[in-house]
């Protein structure tokens, strides 16, 4: 438990730091505009595409607790192969709610415009979703004899 505790922590730590430099970078005026991608700032008050910001300071309590209660789950009921991805998760969804503190929303930069508009994201945002997709892949695959089969 210890162990899986301190590579969560360490993972967490690591990632907090990469996505509020990177975001700082923004913050402090950086632009880059292309035919597909754009890198520019935007600050999200909701979650994903903008939904939930009508519960505007209450959003970032109610992403406190649920954070805190899928990571104490995790660290729980699973087992060290879990780590490297609650630690991801933690890490990601810290730095998404620490900027709804400092900058009253989270700080946004990647637009993808190609073909289609599509949401503007961050770091923390895909790290979240490569988060989940890991923890629901160990959920459904387990080790048997040297196989990997799907529960």
């Amino acid at each position: 438990m210890i162990k899986k505790v301190f590579i969560v922590l360490v993972v967490a730590f690591l990632l907090f730091l990469l996505d509020q430099y990177i975001k700082m970078i923004f913050v402090n005026g950086f632009r880059y505009e292309s035919g597909c991608i754009d890198l520019t700032l935007a600050y999200n008050k909701g979650v994903a595409f903008s939904m939930f910001a009508f519960l505007d300071e209450w959003l970032k309590y109610i992403q406190i607790v649920l954070v805190a209660v899928v990571v104490f789950y995790m660290l729980y009921v699973s087992d060290n192969r879990y780590a490297i991805p609650i630690g991801l998760l933690l890490g990601a969804a810290t730095s998404n709610i620490y900027d709804r503190f400092v900058h009253g929303g989270v700080v946004d930069m990647v637009y993808w415009h190609c073909g289609f508009d599509f949401a503007i994201f961050n770091l923390a945002d895909v790290m979240i979703d490569l988060a989940v997709v890991w923890i629901l892949a160990l959920s459904f695959i387990f080790k048997s004899g040297g196989k990997y089969f799907i529960k």
